[in-house]
């Protein structure tokens, strides 16, 4: 069951908005890399020990939050799927990745990790704007 959103001030709309705009367009545009299985996503998620299963999981959590949150009613779901998501980006790269790691290859890359961190705040500025709609504990906790 799902409420409907609790209306914001213009100004919180269009705050909002940008703050979703961002990790959808981050999120989104990294679906290509995974479910292509480009070397560098699988060299990734081998890394890892997720494998396959782990980057379409991944990829398939990462589809649903990008589309919540293009869409109001649900951007707080996309938010905190994000964010919950890139909690295990922003892990990996703190742990065996590395926060700047080396691809099979040669070169080396840090934009990832910048990339998940700027999309989790982001995600996080959405949810806290947009918390009034979350379904039960919205109200409740934060008026109506």
């Amino acid at each position: 069951m799902t409420s409907s959103p609790t209306p914001l001030t213009k100004r919180a709309t269009i705050t909002s908005w940008i703050f979703q705009l961002v990790p959808a367009v981050i999120l989104l545009q990294t679906l290509y890399f995974k479910f292509t299985a480009a070397p560098e996503t699988v060299y990734i998620f081998k890394v890892v020990g997720l494998g396959a299963p782990g980057r379409i999981g991944t990829g398939v959590v990462e589809l649903i939050a990008g589309i919540c949150l293009l869409i109001p009613r649900f951007a707080w779901l996309g938010a905190a799927l994000a964010m919950g998501t890139l909690v295990g980006a922003i892990a990996a790269h703190l742990g065996p990745l590395g926060i700047t790691f080396e691809y099979p290859g040669g070169y080396e890359d840090g934009s990832l990790f910048a990339m998940a961190c700027i999309a989790w705040l982001s995600s996080a500025v959405v949810l806290f704007i947009r918390r009034k709609s979350i379904p039960i504990v919205g109200a409740k906790y934060f008026g109506a």
